[in-house]
């Protein structure tokens, strides 16, 4: 007996979101979307009972941004297990060794339901070691709670238990929007949490904020000094001027929004209907931004690895790294493969960075590096587990009765067609767009937002709109759903 026959009881019974029946109106999907949303946005504000206030320290840090969560509350996971399940599973199916045909409905059961299984697993591995290893979510030594009094192995237990339930409330409510709002959960959460931090960039009424600091400087209450001095033009630049932070805010919204227009688009002629045209477009960013999401998930798990050694190894060796008592690695190992989270982080002539120049730029290298190969890596396993490749995206096209004129309706024609493009171009994006958020993160970003959480939050909200247009036509034109399969 295979393993799909022995795991099949239990896949099979995974609880599950009931997909519509039918067609879903456009402004019932705006409702299912809005309410996730201000569901999200509650519960990212509710604090876990038993945490010992102001003591916690962020686990994912800078990777905050695109993981999604909040630091102490119930969505402390964020989606974190989703996307480390997700890459999981692209690994072993891109190795062949799930031996599921997705194109069966049997085997559809099977996935969705491995998904969640390891969802599951992964928010018990995330949340464990959150929760019982030290410094990161410290448990108050005792507390009183109906007449009981819990002491901090108890705590340390509820406080797992209610960290377990948001892991598994944001996969549900992922579900929830994919089946039944516009977009997906996971491109929703990214966006607010960006979108908040963006905004409190700007608006902030404190030091940091981008118009504070503006006021601070106008009003004389920061000495800038003289613009031709190398300190009065780092304090305009990459200080409380946040000049460079303001304009690679918005080239990289220019570039993305660009890039995402960018597009070889295939002429289609229907085969049956006479004067019926169509193109298919392969965007320049093919794969979307999303593969950054896996991408950055591992090097956010290799950080988590190295915190949690050394939280509890009481004198770690000296090449796999030495921390600060901030919790962030400054040599060795785990220094080295460190994403750049900020100009503060490589600028060796400044008094921030500690490092020599050439450690630093060993750093910079395997970053870029990882990003540069990582996101046209991921960016194929993407497109051939999300069927965009070349031989689904032939069937679909042949499925629609759509053809390519002056070549024979077949769908190996068609697949050779496509040949010539999708790889190619999902390789090119998934580079470019990794060499973008090394960029913007080098240069820093309004609201401390990380480069690919800045890439994610103008990717998916293009696409959000792209998408909303689309639901908008077909709700005007009730035939186009049933020309698209959207039925």
């Amino acid at each position: 007996m295979g393993w799909k026959e022995a795991a099949e009881p239990v896949l099979t019974r995974m609880p599950a979101v009931r997909r519509p029946e039918g067609h879903v109106p456009f402004k019932r999907k705006l409702m299912w979307t809005a309410g996730i949303l201000m569901l999200y946005f509650f519960l990212t504000n509710i604090s876990l009972f038993g945490v010992e206030a102001g003591q916690a320290n962020d686990l994912f840090g800078q990777f905050r941004a695109i993981l999604a969560g909040s630091q102490g509350s119930i969505l402390q996971v964020g989606i974190g297990p989703i996307v480390t399940a997700s890459i999981v599973l692209q690994l072993l199916g891109g190795a062949n060794l799930l031996g599921l045909d997705t194109d069966d409905p049997r085997d559809q059961v099977l996935y969705q339901g491995l998904q969640k299984l390891l969802v599951v697993l992964m928010t018990i591995l995330t949340g464990l070691p959150m929760v019982f290893a030290g410094g990161f979510l410290p448990a108050q030594q005792s507390l009183q709670l109906g007449g009981f009094t819990l002491g901090q192995t108890q705590i340390q237990s509820l406080m797992f238990v209610q960290v377990f339930i948001g892991g598994i409330l944001i996969l549900y409510m992922d579900e929830v929007v994919s089946k039944w709002g516009v977009g997906s959960g996971i491109g929703l959460f990214i966006i607010a949490g960006v979108s908040q931090r963006l905004v409190t960039g700007f608006i902030q009424p404190a030091q940091g904020g981008f118009f504070f600091d503006w006021y601070r400087i106008l009003t004389g209450q920061v000495d800038v000094g003289s613009i031709a001095s190398g300190a009065g033009l780092q304090t305009l630049l990459i200080g409380e001027g946040h000049v460079i932070a303001l304009l690679t805010t918005i080239l990289i919204f220019g570039i993305v929004v660009y890039a995402e227009s960018v597009r070889v688009e295939i002429p289609l002629s229907h085969a049956r209907v006479k004067g019926a045209r169509g193109r298919f477009p392969v965007k320049l960013i093919y794969a979307s931004v999303l593969p950054m999401i896996l991408v950055r998930a591992v090097q956010a798990n290799v950080q988590f690895l190295g915190q949690i050694l050394n939280s509890q190894w009481a004198s770690m060796p000296g090449w796999l790294g030495t921390y600060t008592s901030q919790g962030q690695p400054s040599s060795g190992f785990f220094y080295y493969v460190a994403p750049i989270y900020s100009p503060q982080d490589w600028m060796w002539w400044t008094a921030s960075v500690s490092q020599e120049w050439w450690q630093v730029l060993i750093r910079i290298s395997i970053d870029l590096t990882f990003m540069v190969i990582g996101g046209a890596i991921f960016a194929i396993f993407w497109v051939e587990t999300t069927d965009m490749g070349p031989e689904s995206t032939a069937k679909q096209i042949q499925n629609s009765g759509m053809q390519i004129p002056g070549f024979r309706q077949n769908v190996g024609v068609i697949e050779k067609v496509m040949e010539r493009y999708i790889p190619q171009v999902t390789v090119i994006g998934g580079a470019l767009v990794g060499l973008l958020a090394v960029w913007a993160n080098m240069l820093g970003t309004i609201g401390g937002v990380s480069g690919t959480g800045l890439l994610l939050a103008v990717s998916i909200t293009y696409k959000l709109y792209e998408e909303i247009a689309e639901e908008q036509m077909m709700e005007m034109h009730p035939m186009m759903r049933d020309m698209f399969g959207k039925e």
